[in-house]
């Protein structure tokens, strides 16, 4: 079963989610209840002056090929910056990668050198096309679900049954 979560890193409802939901979604992956997918937007890009939902989002991609996703956004979310600014700067988003965990000089390049830079937007195309039109945006099995703990955790217990 899938959980399909669209977040953007800047967004402080999105922080609220992550923080209220994710003890439960932690127990649902860890249970093997469910696959929990994250899609990174770039909803809130134009109100930040360095495209800061973007970059966010590609370091998120990088923190992926290290296999830290999970704990980098959770990073991500805990410091995240007021809505409205510039956000992190490239040296603080690799700082954060450092702080979780993330060790190879190859996430630094990677966000350094915007290896990831085209695929917030591609996501957030996608995301359109789907009808997500703002963020938290959850689907359980490809129905949308209020993003909160309860309905997620009934919604599985639905699919399960």
């Amino acid at each position: 079963m899938e959980i399909d979560a669209y977040i953007d890193f800047q967004c402080p409802f999105c922080k609220q989610f992550e923080l209220m939901a994710r003890p439960t979604l932690e127990k649902l992956v860890a249970d093997r209840l469910c696959t929990l997918i994250y899609h990174p937007v770039n909803f809130l890009d134009a109100v930040s002056t360095t495209g800061y939902s973007t970059r966010s989002a590609a370091a998120s991609g990088a923190a992926a090929d290290y296999d830290m996703f999970p704990e980098y956004a959770y990073a991500l979310f805990a410091n995240q910056p007021p809505e409205g600014g510039p956000g992190l700067t490239d040296g603080q988003l690799v700082e954060l990668g450092e702080a979780v965990g993330i060790t190879d000089p190859g996430f630094a390049e990677a966000i350094r050198r915007g290896r990831y830079l085209l695929w917030p937007p591609y996501v957030t195309e996608r995301a359109v096309e789907r009808g997500v039109a703002g963020t938290p945006s959850v689907f359980v099995q490809n129905i949308p679900i209020a993003a909160r703990p309860g309905p997620i955790l009934a919604a599985v217990q639905v699919a399960l049954a």
